[in-house]
């Protein structure tokens, strides 16, 4: 049994999972952030430090596909279709309020 990180080992894959983790959880701390900003210049910041790790994201999720350790599913055009439908219904009950 592994007792100690430095005991612990992570293969490629399981360093861009966790990477891509943070990632996610870094924007969604700064989405709340965002939202919650009190000012323009604060809020630019959030903003664009928010975008810059999107981006960031985004590239280790390209890396792990490049690699084949994910392979996103294409939806079924009905599911697309469906769900687009059930926005636009949405969106029309918002407006009629």
């Amino acid at each position: 049994m592994k007792n100690s990180k430095s005991q612990t080992t992570l293969n490629e894959k399981d360093a861009l999972q966790d990477m891509i983790g943070a990632e996610k959880q870094l924007m969604s701390l700064y989405a709340v952030a965002l939202s919650e900003g009190s000012s323009k210049t604060v809020r630019k910041e959030f903003a664009a430090n928010l975008t810059a790790v999107a981006g960031s994201q985004y590239e280790l999720f390209a890396q792990m596909g490049a690699r084949g350790y994910c392979a996103p599913v294409p939806a079924e055009k009905r599911l697309v279709d469906d769900v687009g439908a059930r926005f636009k219904k949405e969106q029309k009950s918002l407006k009629a309020r």
